[in-house]
């Protein structure tokens, strides 16, 4: 099984879950958890809104191409 079809085994399963057996999950990975975190609680909220608001099209993405050369031709006329 692929990488990707666990983590999509995962996410799907996860989101049913009821909450002892999402306590057990956790468990298992709260070191990992807990060490990898590089982004604290309002910064993830704020990408996860952003996501959430793309993938339902509220908002247009640029490629990041695209983006580097809108900053850079802003950057320049300053």
């Amino acid at each position: 099984m692929t990488s990707a079809l666990v983590k999509e085994k995962l996410h799907e399963y996860i989101d049913h879950a009821d909450d002892k057996k999402l306590q057990a999950i956790y468990v298992l990975v709260e070191n990992d958890v807990e060490e990898d975190r590089v982004y604290d609680e309002a910064t993830l909220d704020t990408f996860r809104k952003t996501s959430a608001d793309y993938l339902s099209g509220k908002v247009k993405g640029f490629p990041l191409e695209e983006s580097m050369e809108r900053v850079k031709a802003k950057l320049g006329k300053k």
